[in-house]
């Protein structure tokens, strides 16, 4: 007989993940050192690719917190316009096949750093409970 100690969770909407906060420290140190890189000979393209790829997952984890940050503001309201504007740039360049360059990665990390600063933008600007 086998038995499983793992569970499988069906959350189409994602509420389970918006309730997870993201592990923002150690990517914003990465976003901070793939953007100071100078010397484009400093890692294989294998890792180029991997951090590419990490960068990657990232961004849309972030862009989906900005997607439902954004949807709690009113349609009408600057700061969602502005979220829904950095959200369809976000999608053209992840919809961009990742290459191992260094120029890549820094896309990326760039990518990630809007992103992380529209959030804290919408979270500035929402609504406080009463």
């Amino acid at each position: 007989m086998h038995t499983s100690t793992h569970t499988v969770l069906h959350d189409p909407e994602g509420h389970i993940e918006a309730e997870l906060p993201l592990d923002r420290e150690p990517y914003e140190s990465l976003v901070k050192a793939v953007l100071a890189w100078t010397d484009q000979d400093a890692l294989t393209a294998r890792d180029l690719e991997q951090i590419a790829l990490q960068l990657t997952g990232h961004a849309r984890a972030v862009a989906s917190d900005v997607r439902r940050r954004a949807a709690q503001l009113p349609k009408n309201s600057g700061p969602r316009a502005l979220a829904d504007i950095v959200l369809c740039e976000a999608e053209g360049r992840l919809s961009v096949t990742i290459e191992s360059t260094v120029r890549c990665v820094q896309n990326r990390a760039r990518l990630v750093r809007a992103l992380y600063e529209r959030l804290d933008r919408l979270e500035a600007a929402r609504p406080q409970a009463r």
